[in-house]
């Protein structure tokens, strides 16, 4: 049965291999189960509801991906999008979380007619390589300055905005010892290391009784506080607009891009080779508006998937694995619900340095490029938002290119974004 669902000698490989795959991509991506309830339950979301609905989240993701892309690629909330929709959307705008999951369910149904109609593919090759990859690393700043708050290790300072915290608090000194736990086992290729340290910094907060044991498994918590809570009415807002025009760009960038990079390490995108990526894309298009239905942010594809395909993963058995692993999971919600905020913040703060990466791809030769760029991931963490991060960039692109005599450069895609993102600012300044 496997071998005719996932095709495994065409893809030479075998169940074990798969399985191993699934197992390891797990491992590198399981934090989520402990961060995703972190973030979320600032918005007043129960977080027992959370941490079940990222599981399921997760689960039913990666069982699309396995069983309509047949492709190797972990699914579940995403980081960055999690944050914009806790920090920026209710936290800043001060929408509720109901209506934030409305936003997701709508972005989800625009993501889907996107993708079905081609005109996802079309955004991608017309968004500037500098602006996507400044989106990637601007999240990453915007993680780091979530997860330094969050440990204490960066406070409110009223002559300076913001300065040093007091580094011999628990909480800070926890965090440091947690980060340099993450970052020495991921440079030593140690499977899940970001999981081994969050699980590290909450044993030792537990033994020296800042964090309390509440046991380690039991049946999963109740999904009601968060199932179908989605407020679409509430959606219906102006400043709704510009929320969904965000979601949907992070979105298309993030997933788009994690796909097609995974697929081809795994050699599952040939040239003048038929391939699943349109299947994939539809994947995780309808994981979205399944994880807004059980009561989380979006779901995208994981990057982490890359663990699992050098590990021999090539099919959606290493999907499957994957979302059988998250099912187990939802028996483990008393320790996810011991880790405190200083366990996962230096998880936050390591994925944020893996998103600065991205800074590389950068021409940093041309000022047209390279200056959008900068304010793009400049202004997410100092106005505490991804939607001024993408605006300002937008903007600034299509100006700098029309100024200089280079309006052929730009790409209608953007240019649409940048005249939408104008009238946001226009029309509804205070939303």
């Amino acid at each position: 049965m496997l071998e005719r669902l996932f095709q495994l000698s065409a893809h030479n490989t075998s169940i074990r291999t798969e399985i191993v795959a699934g197992i390891t991509t797990f491992l590198t991506m399981s934090y989520i189960i402990f961060v995703n309830p972190e973030i979320l339950s600032t918005t007043g979301m129960d977080r027992d509801a959370v941490f079940v609905a990222t599981c399921l989240a997760a689960a039913v993701g990666s069982l699309v991906m396995a069983l309509v892309a047949n492709w190797p690629i972990g699914m579940a909330p995403g980081m960055g999008l999690n944050a914009f929709f806790a920090f920026t959307v209710v936290g800043v705008m001060g929408y509720t979380w109901q209506q934030a999951l409305g936003a997701v369910l709508i972005s989800g149904i625009i993501f889907m007619i996107l993708t079905i109609s081609g005109i996802r593919s079309w955004l991608i090759k017309g968004i500037p390589q500098s602006l996507q990859s400044a989106i990637a690393a601007g999240i990453g700043l915007f993680l780091a300055i979530i997860a330094l708050g969050s440990a204490g290790i960066v406070v409110k300072d009223p002559a300076t905005m913001i300065a040093l915290g007091d580094l011999t608090e628990a909480p800070a000194l926890f965090a440091i010892l947690g980060f340099f736990i993450i970052a020495a086992l991921d440079a030593l290729n140690i499977r899940g290391a970001i999981l081994i340290g969050i699980l590290v910094v909450t044993v030792l907060s537990m033994a020296v009784g800042t964090t309390e044991f509440h046991g380690l498994v039991s049946a999963p918590p109740s999904l009601a506080p968060t199932f179908f809570q989605f407020d679409l009415l509430g959606v219906l807002q102006t400043g709704f607009v510009h929320v969904i025009l965000v979601l949907v760009l992070v979105e298309v960038f993030d997933a788009t891009g994690t796909m097609i990079g995974v697929a081809r390490r795994a050699g599952l995108i040939q040239p003048d080779r038929p391939n699943r990526l349109g299947r994939a894309l539809f994947s995780d298009s309808s994981a979205i508006i399944a994880g807004s239905v059980l009561g989380t942010s979006s779901t995208t594809a994981y990057a982490e998937s890359a663990s699992g395909v050098l590990a021999g993963g090539r099919t959606g058995l290493t999907a499957l694995t994957v979302a059988i692993l998250f099912i187990l999971a939802l028996f483990l919600s008393p320790l996810a619900g011991a880790v405190p905020a200083y366990a996962t913040a230096p998880a936050l703060l390591y994925v944020a340095g893996l998103m600065m990466r991205e800074l590389r791809d950068i021409n940093w030769s041309d000022v047209t490029e390279a200056t959008p760029a900068t304010l793009t991931a400049l202004a997410m963490p100092f106005t505490y938002s991804i939607a001024n991060g993408l605006a300002f960039g937008f903007i600034s692109y299509t100006v700098l290119k029309a100024a200089t005599g280079r309006f052929r450069e730009i790409h209608p895609a953007t240019l649409i974004v940048a005249i939408l993102f104008v009238i946001k600012y226009a029309a509804f300044p205070d939303e």
